[in-house]
């Protein structure tokens, strides 16, 4: 936890709070841009809710608003049963926020050639200070090179390393100057360098389309994507003294949908999207061949028959269109060997 005891008032995002927000936000945070339609549970977890809430069954806003608001909740707030049962199934392990403050300043480190660049750690007693200082940057290197720098959490849960608002495996706030996550960094570096809502705005956006994570199962997916989104708004509200227009939430809630998106990890794939395929018939038993998926026999990223999971290309325009609106598998940005 920080070195401070100051507190927010509520770790849970509710989805309610959402749809009064905007439907148009909610059914963003919702989207799927790799399928078409929305990101789907990919846990047995809510099963017992009845129809709509299977492992493979879209999570769409009435399942998690009105009546249904609190079926999604921080995994702080889930029973230690269900946290135990999803530790085991699928490895979910959250970590403190100082286990990821101290990584982030492992990254910041290297980046920007000094340590102690944003806060100084306590290893003792597992806090920090934040450095009350204007960051400076090294020479050859400015406050725009830190925001446009590409950041991604992997199987990322909540999304702890990039957003900080509550540690996630005590459920306590934190404040925001005492954030540490790698996009409030860049939050916090781009309200200290501009001055105008505008700007701000242009550069919050840079930054949150420099940051990504991807993860498998759709109810954190959702929670990692409603914090991201509520940290823009505590952002430019304690810079600008009052909430950003809901024009500008939209776009933000767009940007997310891409950028923290549903991937089974090991495969790049839409989780549990590889089949067997029928490759032919028989002509004399008339019984289907089955061939199963390359990719999962031989391992890795290539040859999947699975649905390869695509992301925006921000900052590339379509070859046959002009719009900046390119899309990329998400296997095409690593290296084949």
């Amino acid at each position: 936890m920080p070195d401070n005891d100051n507190s927010y008032p509520c770790v849970d995002i509710r989805e309610n709070d959402l749809l009064e927000l905007s439907r148009d936000v909610l059914d963003a945070l919702l989207r799927d841009h790799t399928t078409g339609r929305n990101i789907f549970w990919a846990t047995h977890d809510y099963e017992a809710l009845g129809s709509g809430y299977d492992y493979h069954s879209e999570i769409v806003p009435e399942l998690i608003t009105g009546d249904n608001g609190m079926v999604i909740r921080p995994r702080v707030l889930k029973s230690k049963e269900n946290q135990t049962d999803r530790a085991k199934d699928m490895a979910e392990v959250f970590t403190p926020s100082w286990v990821c403050n101290a990584q982030n300043n492992l990254v910041d480190e290297a980046w920007f050639g000094r340590k102690d660049v944003f806060n100084t750690e306590n290893s003792e007693n597992h806090t920090w200070k934040p450095n009350p200082k204007h960051i400076s940057f090294p020479e050859g290197k400015t406050w725009r090179d830190y925001v446009r720098a590409t950041r991604m959490e992997m199987t990322c849960g909540e999304a702890p390393y990039l957003v900080s608002r509550y540690d996630t495996t005590t459920g306590k706030m934190i404040p925001l100057e005492q954030r540490i996550g790698l996009l409030d960094r860049k939050l916090r570096v781009v309200s200290e360098n501009t001055e105008t809502s505008g700007d701000w705005l242009d550069w919050a956006q840079i930054a949150y389309q420099n940051t990504y994570g991807f993860e498998w199962q759709g109810d954190n997916l959702l929670l990692a994507r409603e914090a991201l989104l509520w940290t823009f708004i505590e952002y430019y509200q304690a810079k600008f003294d009052k909430q950003p227009i809901l024009r500008s939430i939209k776009y933000i809630a767009y940007i997310i949908s891409w950028n923290i998106w549903q991937m089974d990890g090991l495969k790049g794939v839409v989780p549990g999207s590889c089949h067997e395929e029928i490759e032919m018939t028989d002509m004399f038993s008339g019984e289907g061949k089955r061939k199963p998926c390359q990719g999962c026999l031989d391992g890795g990223y290539y040859h999947h028959n699975g649905i390869y999971c695509k992301l925006r290309d921000w900052g590339a325009k379509d070859p046959l269109t002009g719009e900046n609106n390119r899309k990329i598998r998400f296997i095409d940005l690593i290296n084949k060997k």
